[in-house]
């Protein structure tokens, strides 16, 4: 082997090694970080959203179990066609995925990993992460998701949003959309123009 190719092989090994023990770090909470992280969780993965509004001008959530007896051995519907009040006019647009793909038959109000194992609606998260790597890691990392508060957990919190906050998990892509005007020029005073905002 030449040395120029032994030495291209050297520092790509030296990088993805390096790559991943720097990706092990930054999963870490630096020990000095002394305010936690609260992920909000849509109220959606309590139950199903139904009925009039509560006095706080939020659905009414009614709990998977209200209807749905652990353990009853009622199949999934093989298309949304099949599924009926009050999940009628469910769009499922995730993929080529059927409700068994997430949803537990054992018990409606819980989920299950591709390894079988149940987890509560509440953990959701966890069952997004198993497909969507690059967005589960950005998200972590704080690019994906939105976030407020403190990167420096030593300063102050931080609160993320729950994927379900942003994306309905039966049909989780984005619809096209008019973008917001851009933001205001801090030297002119004038907003860019749409589409403009990121030249």
């Amino acid at each position: 082997m030449d040395a120029r190719i032994w030495s291209l092989a050297w520092l790509a090994l030296a990088a993805a090694c390096d790559g991943g023990a720097a990706e092990s770090r930054r999963d870490v909470e630096p020990p000095e970080a002394r305010y936690p992280v609260t992920i909000n969780t849509p109220r959606v993965l309590e139950g199903l959203p139904v009925g009039p509004l509560d006095v706080s001008g939020r659905p009414t959530v009614v709990a998977c179990g209200t209807c749905h007896e652990p353990g009853e051995q009622r199949e999934f519907p093989e298309s949304t066609g099949e599924i009926g009040a009050p999940h009628a006019g469910l769009s499922l647009r995730h993929g080529e995925l059927p409700c068994a793909s997430c949803h537990a038959q054992s018990d409606r109000s819980e989920l299950h990993l591709a390894d079988g194992t149940d987890i509560p609606l509440t953990d959701a998260l966890r069952l997004c992460a198993q497909c969507h790597g690059p967005q589960y890691r950005d998200y972590r990392h704080g690019a994906h998701g939105g976030m407020r508060g403190h990167w420096d957990l030593s300063r102050g919190p931080r609160e993320r949003n729950h994927c379900v906050a942003c994306h309905d998990p039966h049909a989780p892509a984005f619809g096209q959309f008019e973008p917001v005007a851009g933001p205001r020029d801090r030297f002119t005073g004038a907003a860019a123009p749409h589409g403009d905002a990121h030249d």
